[in-house]
């Protein structure tokens, strides 16, 4: 099938040359992918008439279409709820960045016009190497922060969630030649591991055994584990004796650990036939700081609630000091934290603004920018993931409506506040630890409006696994609960910043995380917030 699929790769270049691409990883909204799931449809259905058309020679088209009409059928009936399982999202930018296009060469054998018009029609919009390998490294940042081991994501079990969304052998090679193209052996190791895993449970695969142990023997190489290695490569040159590279690597290995040997005057020892697994080696360290601590909230561990803070916590009807628009309906308000003090507004906003957000939003959807610190220029980061758009006041009466009930239930203008900010978040959706208001100034606007006084975050779903909003200084994890939103202040009245504020968003494990936010600025706020007598008042 492989052979067979190979022989017009040709003719899908030549008829994709000259479309201009107006996608823009696309597996940072799960929002803007659900449209993937309409376009995979339609596919197939061309695919279809195709296969009428030319049944005697296309047999194993038959099967493949199958496959894809099952698949599509369980997507489309539930697209947002179907990409929330970060396999099923990682599953569909491969079969859209590379199986359909091998599928399309099968047809340019035998041309059939409706079918290559369709497929011509359609891949300007679909993902690029650039969108499969931002999902490859999606799932490889939920195992981490989560813990999972590849088993886990490979059979589709995930905390609370267990589905039909495999990843086959080919699938986790593929996984782990993309850490491995990055450098990346730690995870290269891992999915290179459960690729073996599979293979030598019987089931069929198109990449070799001989392949796996390839990459596997040097990844584990690169990680410093010399026995491991060598044993290995010596399963590799028992399958295939005239492997080049591998009789070299084995000599070469042999070599350094007899070395480092006899240099502590030790002797060799059989390495451990047990397979490589989740902490057999150690993750390498990055750039962040409180990496361990984030991650740790994240899975609702190491969480500094207690009885005592607990027992200052309470929630109380918020009528915006008697604002005559919450006087007969004023808003139920929970403390989530007591210092910073976090509040949780209950019915903020109702389904049906929601749903107006939400479609305001979609059309508008861009990558989300940070402003790099060093320059001060808007760019887009790996540590923050999800898509973004920005509604006015006038876009829509919901808006107006929306930003008046920030001002009437914070007691704050929001005439100096930014416009409405709408988030998505795709696979492994995720914001990492920052601050909200600025350390340096390089918003002009901070001049005019001054810094991000405070924050007003709107849930706009349920998130089934993962997504908390979590503070890492103190230890606080906050969950989505749709219709719901948190506020607290950045600054103190001193107008210094509160660094006990620099939080998180969690990665979306499973599910699909929309939000939307208000940053409020400082003018304006001259007599609704005065000054205090201290620099942390």
């Amino acid at each position: 099938m492989r052979k067979f699929l190979s022989y017009v790769l040709w003719a899908l270049l030549w008829c994709c040359c000259c479309c201009q691409t107006t996608r823009a990883e696309i597996f940072t909204s799960i929002s803007q992918m659900t449209d993937l799931i309409y376009t995979e449809k339609e596919l197939v259905q061309s695919l279809r008439e195709y296969i009428k058309a030319e049944e005697s020679k296309l047999a194993a088209v038959k099967s493949w279409a199958n496959k894809l009409d099952d698949l599509t059928r369980v997507s489309t009936s539930d697209p947002e709820n179907y990409l929330g399982h970060p396999v099923n999202a990682y599953k569909l930018m491969k079969r859209l960045n590379t199986e359909w296009s091998e599928l399309e060469s099968l047809v340019l054998q035998n041309p059939s016009d409706g079918f290559i018009s369709n497929m011509s029609a359609h891949r300007q919009y679909f993902p690029d190497e650039e969108d499969e390998t931002g999902a490859a490294k999606a799932l490889m940042r939920l195992q981490d922060t989560y813990q999972l081991d590849s088993e886990a994501f490979s059979r589709g079990k995930l905390p609370g969630v267990h589905s039909n969304a495999l990843l086959t052998v080919d699938d986790c090679f593929d996984m782990g030649k993309t850490a491995y193209n990055d450098a990346d052996y730690y995870h290269a190791v891992l999915w290179m591991q459960q690729a073996l895993k599979q293979l030598d449970a019987g089931e069929e695969a198109v990449v070799s055994k001989v392949d796996i142990l390839d990459y596997l023997s040097y990844s584990v190489y690169q990680m410093g584990d010399l026995p491991r290695a060598i044993e290995l490569t010596r399963r590799l040159v028992a399958i295939d004796s005239s492997h080049q590279r591998a009789g070299g690597n084995l000599r070469y290995f042999e070599r350094l650990l007899f070395k480092q040997l006899n240099e502590m005057n030790q002797n060799y020892e059989p390495v451990s036939e047990e397979p490589i697994q989740l902490g057999t080696y150690s993750r390498p360290k990055d750039h962040l700081p409180e990496r361990e601590a984030y991650e740790a909230l994240c899975r609702g561990e190491g969480l500094k609630m207690n009885e005592a803070r607990r027992s200052r916590l309470f929630c109380r009807y918020q009528d915006g000091k008697m604002n005559p628009r919450l006087l007969l309906r004023p808003m139920k308000e929970e403390d989530e934290w007591d210092s910073p003090h976090i509040v949780r507004y209950l019915d903020m906003l109702s389904d049906e603004e929601i749903g107006k957000i939400k479609e305001l939003a979609k059309p508008r959807l861009a990558r989300a920018t940070v402003r790099d610190p060093k320059t001060g220029v808007l760019t887009t980061a790996n540590y923050r993931v999800s898509k973004s758009a920005w509604l006015e006041g006038t876009d829509d009466p919901v808006i107006e409506r929306v930003n008046q009930r920030i001002e009437d239930i914070t007691g704050l203008t929001v005439d100096t506040a930014e416009l409405l900010q709408v988030a998505n978040y795709g696979v492994g959706g995720q914001y990492e630890p920052h601050y909200d208001f600025s350390r340096r100034p390089f918003d002009s606007n901070l001049k005019v409006d001054g810094n991000r006084l405070a924050t007003f975050l709107n849930y706009m779903t349920d998130v089934e696994a993962g997504g908390a909003t979590v503070f890492p200084d103190f230890g606080a994890a906050i969950r989505p609960r749709k219709g719901t939103a948190v506020f607290w202040y950045n600054l103190f009245k001193s107008g210094e910043g509160d660094y006990r504020t620099r939080h998180a968003a969690c990665p979306v494990l499973v599910g699909s995380k929309w939000v939307s936010n208000k940053w409020i600025h400082e003018r304006g706020q001259e007599f609704r917030r005065p000054c205090g007598l201290t620099e942390v008042d």
